[in-house]
């Protein structure tokens, strides 16, 4: 066998092996997305919620004049 040969027969193989690991990446990355979507990115809403609120006016400029 030729190098040229060899050297096709490796490439093929390092980009078989390339486009397996980029689909299993890309699968991972969307099931991170659909996990973390599926609870609302975190944010919790509702009557118990824990996370700290906005308040506008507290923040609102005054004694600007």
């Amino acid at each position: 066998m030729t190098p040229k040969e060899e050297a096709e027969i490796e490439a093929k193989k390092t980009y078989v092996g390339f486009l397996k690991l980029s689909k299993y990446t890309v699968y991972g990355a969307l099931a991170f997305f659909l996990a973390v979507a599926s609870c609302n990115f975190g944010v919790e809403d509702g009557p118990k919620k824990t996370g700290s609120g906005y308040n506008g006016e507290q923040y609102a400029p005054t004694n600007l004049n």
